[in-house]
């Protein structure tokens, strides 16, 4: 190829902006909207234990991820990293499967700020009446807030990261601010009590079942740490500072996540709630259960807390993932295209556009439907997680360092068997099995139409590309 052209983003992300792009990205609106989902049939104890265990080895396979962004601040995250272990088909497998991951996760934040319409404003939202998808009714309303916000974000997110970076840290307040304001309402109201809490575990199931069956959405649950390494090109400041802020990201998303399960918990006799919830048909539990405490002043403070996580949740996957297509369009994997750079803005527009033209249909099949494809994508994230410890587990030196890695290796292989291993209450439904063949049947016939040219390449171009060094 000879001096292959590399083009690179500007360095203007700074370290509380990134951590903000890492915790919202990784709270988003599931901490509020998931609650009593997430307590039925397992108990509020439960959910807290496994999304702290969660936290906990996120933090383990986090360490991996220091390390390599330290060494290698380049776009692309698991992408490069998979190259650098196991070499470009493993580059693409982990850049597939992560693109699809973020890709999903932006649809479903916008699909989520169209089920917070349908619950304030339901005779707004519930206009248009289209058709019903596996029992979900599809609304014109629905599709046209959520059309709007991907819209808004693709925009938000084309005007630069320094831009995006700084709303980012703006909306995080507002939604950290949102979770104490509702804290220390309940805490103050003579009805809601900790007995409320108890039993702490579902009867009906084993604890350490239930502990497990939220352990294994974990991946999804904190997705969105690893949105640190897919912005590491536009640091403003030094690499090895990423780990700090990777740690810092997951123990206040733990503690967000833990926060809603209790309050949640603690308005009434949890059973109750969740029966409640499942007799009215419910679309929000916790708003149901916020407002039946505090009233509609309630209701607003949660609306705007839940706002701001989906709000965080966009801003931070349209970067994520254009960042990830930037990195593979410059590598000659995705179509060149992607390599293209503002030439205002200086920001990826071609994978901003292309995320927002691929999420905007997703409105069109219903929540449940796109649950489907969400749920196994969690596979796509557990994938790159592996490549990222495995690869770290090759470079590491100190034996210190080689056994945290090998425990994230160990942690992402166990988050897989708890995702697919069928017998498993963790495990994916019927659909998403579905969903997640038909993905990986596109990546084969896709790579083995790009195949030739990709392995045209010489390493040392390749090398160049991704990593912008000839040699690794």
């Amino acid at each position: 190829m000879g001096n292959p052209q590399r083009k690179k983003l500007e360095k203007t992300l700074k370290p509380h902006w990134v951590w903000a792009i890492a915790f919202g990205s990784a709270v988003g609106w599931g901490a509020f909207v998931l609650p009593t989902d997430w307590m039925s049939g397992k108990g509020p104890l439960a959910v807290v234990i496994g999304l702290i265990l969660g936290a906990i080895l996120m933090t383990i396979i986090g360490v991996s991820y220091g390390f390599l962004i330290k060494h290698f601040p380049v776009s692309g995250g698991e992408f490069a990293y998979a190259y650098i272990g196991f070499g470009r088909t493993n580059a693409f497998i982990a850049g597939w499967f992560l693109t699809l991951g973020y890709i999903c996760i932006v649809a479903l934040n916008a699909s989520a700020l169209a089920l917070l319409g349908k619950f304030l404003f339901p005779s707004i939202v519930k206009v248009g009446y289209l058709y019903t998808v596996a029992g979900w009714d599809v609304y014109l309303g629905e599709v046209l807030i959520s059309t709007i916000a991907i819209i808004v974000f693709a925009i938000l997110n084309i005007r630069g990261a320094s831009f995006s970076g700084r709303t980012q840290f703006i909306f995080t307040m507002v939604l950290l601010g949102g979770i104490a304001l509702l804290g220390i309402s309940v805490f103050l109201n003579d009805s809601a009590t900790v007995s409320n809490i108890q039993p702490a575990f579902d009867p009906g199931q084993p604890a350490i079942a239930s502990i497990l069956a939220i352990l294994a959405i974990a991946p999804w649950a904190y997705v969105g740490f690893d949105n640190i390494p897919q912005a590491a090109e536009e640091f403003n400041f030094p690499p090895e500072k990423a780990f700090r802020l990777i740690v810092y990201a997951l123990i206040a998303a733990g503690a967000a996540y833990s926060a809603m399960i209790l309050i949640t918990a603690s308005i009434q006799p949890w059973q109750e709630l969740i029966q409640q919830v499942q007799a009215t048909n419910s679309s929000w539990g916790t708003g149901d259960a916020i407002e039946g405490l505090l009233g509609r002043a309630g209701v607003f403070v949660i609306a705007i807390a839940l706002t701001m996580g989906i709000f965080t949740g966009l801003n931070g996957f349209f970067l994520s993932s254009s960042r990830l297509m930037f990195a593979m369009g410059r590598a000659r994997i995705l179509p060149q295209m992607f390599h293209r750079i503002h030439p205002r803005f200086k920001t990826p527009y071609v994978g901003i556009i292309f995320t927002a033209l691929l999420t905007m249909i997703a409105p069109w099949f219903g929540r449940e439907a796109l649950g489907w494809v969400v749920s196994m994508s969690s596979v796509g994230v557990t994938i790159a997680y592996f490549y990222c410890c495995a690869t770290a587990f090759k470079k590491f030196s100190t034996p210190g360092k080689k056994t945290l890695s090998f425990l994230g290796i160990l942690s992402a292989i166990g988050f897989f068997i708890l995702l697919m291993f069928w017998p498993l209450q963790s495990s994916l439904t019927a659909p998403s099995y579905i969903a997640l063949g038909v993905w990986v049947l596109l990546g084969i016939i896709f790579y083995i139409a790009k195949q030739k040219d990709y392995n045209k390449i010489p390493t040392k171009d390749l090398n160049y590309l991704i990593l912008e060094k000839e040699e690794v």
